[in-house]
C-alpha cells in the first residue's frame, strides 16, 4: 500500500509542480493558434475550415463598427470636406464673378487656380474632382491636366455661404455616424478633439 500512496503522492506533486503549470498553459496556448489557423483562408495548416464571411449590402467594402479603421476614415473624410471647403474659398478669392450682377459665384481658370492652390497643397486636380462629386463646382472634361487644360474655366456652383453651411452639415453628418471606439481613447487620446473642431 505504502508504493501505490508513494506514486500518487508523485503524481500529485508531478501535476502541482510550476512546470507542469507552465507546460499546460503552453498547449492551451498552441491549442488556440492551431484552432485559429484553421480558420485563416491564407494559412498553409491542413484541414482549413474558412467560414465564409456573412455580412449584408450595406456592410460590403466598409470597415467593422467601432473599429479603428472606422475611425481612421471618418477623420479622413472630416479632412477632405475641409479642403474642399478651402478648395472653394482659394476660388472665391482669387476668381471672377460669373455674371454682372455679383451673386457670389465666381469662376477661375484651372492654369491660374492650380499655380495659386499648388502652394497650399498638392492635391488641387483631386479636390476638384471630389467638389465637383458634390455639386460645389463644375468644370468641361473628366481630369484636368496641367498646362494642357489652363484655360478651361472652374465654375462655382453655389456661394460661399451655401457652400460653408453644407460642409458643415456634412461634417455633423460623419461626426454623428461615428460609432463609440473605446480602443481610440485607449491609444491615442487626442482623437476625438481633431473629430470636434
Amino acid at each position: 500500500m505504502t508504493d501505490v500512496d508513494h506514486e500518487l503522492g508523485a503524481i500529485r506533486h508531478l501535476v502541482e509542480s510550476p512546470l507542469s503549470s507552465k507546460v499546460a498553459m503552453f498547449n492551451n496556448v498552441a491549442k488556440k493558434h492551431n484552432d485559429s489557423q484553421l480558420l485563416n483562408p491564407f494559412s498553409d495548416v491542413d484541414g482549413r475550415r474558412s467560414p465564409r464571411p456573412q455580412f449584408s449590402k450595406d456592410e460590403y467594402g466598409k470597415p467593422v463598427a467601432g473599429s479603428l479603421t472606422e475611425f481612421r476614415g471618418q477623420k479622413a473624410n472630416l479632412h477632405v470636406f475641409r479642403e474642399m471647403m478651402e478648395l472653394c474659398e482659394v476660388i472665391n478669392n482669387s476668381g471672377a464673378p460669373q455674371s454682372e450682377e455679383d451673386d457670389g459665384l465666381r469662376y477661375i481658370f484651372f492654369g491660374e487656380l492650380f499655380n495659386i492652390y499648388v502652394h497650399i497643397s498638392d492635391k488641387v486636380v483631386g479636390l476638384l474632382l471630389r467638389a465637383r462629386k458634390h455639386k460645389l463646382i463644375d468644370f468641361e472634361g473628366e481630369v484636368l491636366f496641367q498646362r494642357r487644360d489652363d484655360d478651361v474655366p472652374i465654375f462655382m456652383l453655389k456661394t460661399m455661404k451655401q457652400i460653408r453651411e453644407y460642409v458643415r452639415s456634412k461634417e455633423d453628418e460623419v461626426r454623428r455616424s461615428i460609432s463609440p471606439n473605446p480602443q481610440a481613447m485607449l491609444h491615442g487620446g487626442g482623437h476625438n478633439e481633431d473629430l470636434q473642431q
